[in-house]
């Protein structure tokens, strides 16, 4: 229920009063505050503000006075109301003219009536107004504070309040991951999660709706046409746990949605997500941080037995009598995705739990798909996966799982690079952390060999395994790095590519022509770059002995020696 010109013009202490100008719009005008002034208007009149005046300040000049109309029409006022008798006793066409070209209502009053009569009728209705509204509200904020001590569930919660506030909402936590959303499912929300990662929901700026008081806590969000009402769900020390989302009707604005009613129902209502929220956030909080740290314990072969870790699974849910094998994962290119960003509001910390809960959740989605169990934590900047595997079928498991998380992240996070590294299956319960280290070793061999965002399965690290251990020899690293340096610093020199010009010839079996092809060399150029190999080598590239020492120094200084010459020098 809201208070209008048209009603304020049916007040006996309004009888004689004529309108002479935005008579259309006399029922369209809300009021929401009255008073009297004079010029200069400045700052000093608030929207849906019916303005009193004598006009004293505009005398007759009709400039002033048009300015004054001006100025009042801009601050977005209802109405404004002129005594005539004293200082003005005609209003002039041209500033009546100007009213209409602005939409402002101009009420003519004769002198004799009061301002403080019509101050006194108006706001006595006002806060009758008020007073029929929050009495409303109040009921509906003692409902909601049932259904919180009845422990209902956030639908029921969500329903009442769609049904009080007359339009769609949308519950997100923190972070903007929807927690329960309107039964009318819309494109927008469909959407939601793509304007999630873009960072266009929640709104972070510091921006509000208008410099109305009652809407101060209100910021407003324009998604494909249509306006949505962002409305913060506070913790105690005043940081947001959440968001209540509004949305509002097509061709609908904000100011002509929120009634003071709905105002109060969306406060009650954010105390009430807020006190969900904390209930709900503490049992998940703590809930995830055992299973994160029992993954961890698991990996890592903190459990001195079966029996306990068996005990500690069934507690969190989990089921250790199925076969696993361990994936971990290395998002690459996290903090170079977050610089590219335009927002800046986030902290670089908020914004990568954000992005590792959506890839949390596909994992879990495709674990789901597949019809497979999987325990996960995020720890040291990499994914820790136990993925429940056909001892017969596991690289092929692994694989099809992979494939299904990496085609979801494509669509999702397109920009994520996720270097992946494949364990073995390993039986009992020293299984779990034989099958982390493998998973590890094959992450790592598989960075510095193919590079980011490739899988690497251990069982196809054998020949790197070997390369790695040789490497840590003493004589072996000698003879490797005194092999390879010529080569690495006459590449930094000159840039040549020696040692990738040796990788082809060997691969191309010695033959010349091939490998010219292959590297879109000119045959000669190509000569003159073995014959300067063999020259800072003083190896010979026809000598099998030679030539193995050669291939055998390049692959174990491209598995780990080329850190080492580096910090060398």
């Amino acid at each position: 229920m809201r208070l209008t010109i048209g009603d304020v013009l049916k007040f006996d202490v309004m009888k004689n009063a004529r309108v002479r100008t935005g008579k259309q719009l006399l029922d369209e005008r809300h009021v929401q505050w009255i008073s009297a002034m004079e010029m200069p208007v400045e700052n000093f009149v608030r929207k849906n503000e019916v303005v009193l005046s004598t006009a004293i300040g505009c005398g007759h000049d009709l400039e002033l006075f048009k300015q004054f109309v001006q100025d009042i029409a801009e601050s977005e006022a209802s109405a404004l109301m002129i005594a005539l008798g004293r200082y003005i006793y005609d209003i002039p066409r041209e500033v009546m003219e100007l009213a209409e070209q602005k939409s402002l209502v101009i009420i003519e009053i004769p002198w004799e009536v009061r301002f403080a009569d019509i101050i006194e009728d108006v706001m006595r209705e006002l806060n009758g107004i008020d007073y029929k509204e929050r009495e409303k509200s109040e009921k509906v904020q003692q409902e909601l504070l049932k259904l919180i001590l009845q422990e209902t569930d956030l639908s029921h919660i969500s329903k009442f309040i769609e049904r009080h506030v007359g339009s769609p909402i949308v519950i997100t936590d923190r972070t903007g991951t929807i927690q329960e959303k309107s039964s009318h499912h819309s494109n927008l929300v469909e959407k939601w999660k793509d304007y999630v990662i873009q960072g266009m929901i929640p709104s972070r700026k510091a921006a509000v709706l208008t410099h109305d008081p009652m809407f101060q806590k209100f910021q407003i969000i324009e998604l494909e046409d249509r306006f949505i009402l962002q409305l913060p769900v506070l913790q105690v020390l005043g940081d947001a746990q959440g968001y209540l989302f509004v949305l509002l009707p097509p061709d609908t604005s904000a100011e002509s949605f929120l009634t003071q009613y709905r105002v109060n129902v969306l406060e009650h209502s954010a105390t009430t997500i807020a006190l969900w929220l904390s209930r709900k956030n503490a049992i998940e909080d703590t809930k995830m941080r055992l299973r994160s740290d029992f993954v961890q314990e698991l990996a890592k072969g903190e459990f001195l037995s079966w029996d306990q870790a068996n005990s500690r699974a069934k507690l969190l849910g989990y089921n250790l009598k199925l076969p696993y094998i361990c994936i971990v994962g290395f998002p690459e290119n996290l903090k170079t995705l977050f610089r590219k960003r335009k927002q800046d509001a986030d902290s670089f910390e908020h914004w990568l739990d954000n992005m590792i809960r959506y890839i949390e959740e596909e994992i879990f989605y495709a674990a789901q798909s597949l019809k497979r169990e999987v325990m996960m934590t995020y720890q040291g900047e990499k994914l820790m996966i136990f993925l429940e595997i056909s001892v017969d079928k596991s690289n092929e498991n692994a694989a099809n799982f992979l494939d299904l998380v990496e085609r979801r992240l494509t669509n999702l996070l397109p920009e994520v690079v996720i270097s992946w590294g494949i364990g073995n299956y390993r039986e009992d319960v020293d299984g779990f952390s034989e099958s982390y280290q493998n998973a590890e070793v094959a992450l790592n061999i598989g960075r510095r060999k193919k590079g980011s965002g490739h899988r690497m399965l251990f069982e196809n690290t054998r020949v790197d395994r070997v390369l790695l251990s040789l490497a840590q020899n003493k004589d072996m690293k000698e003879v490797i790095m005194s092999t390879i340096e010529p080569l690495v610093e006459y590449d930094e020199q000159r840039n040549m590519d020696l040692i990738g010009t040796f990788s082809a010839y060997n691969q191309c079996h010695g033959n010349v022509s091939q490998t010219a092809r292959s590297l879109n060399l000119h045959r000669q150029s190509l000569l003159y770059r073995l014959r300067k190999i063999e020259s800072l080598t003083g190896l010979s590239l026809i000598d099998p002995d030679d030539l193995f020492l050669l291939d055998l120094s390049i692959k174990t200084w491209k598995m780990g020696l080329s850190e080492e010459i580096v910090k060398q020098r």
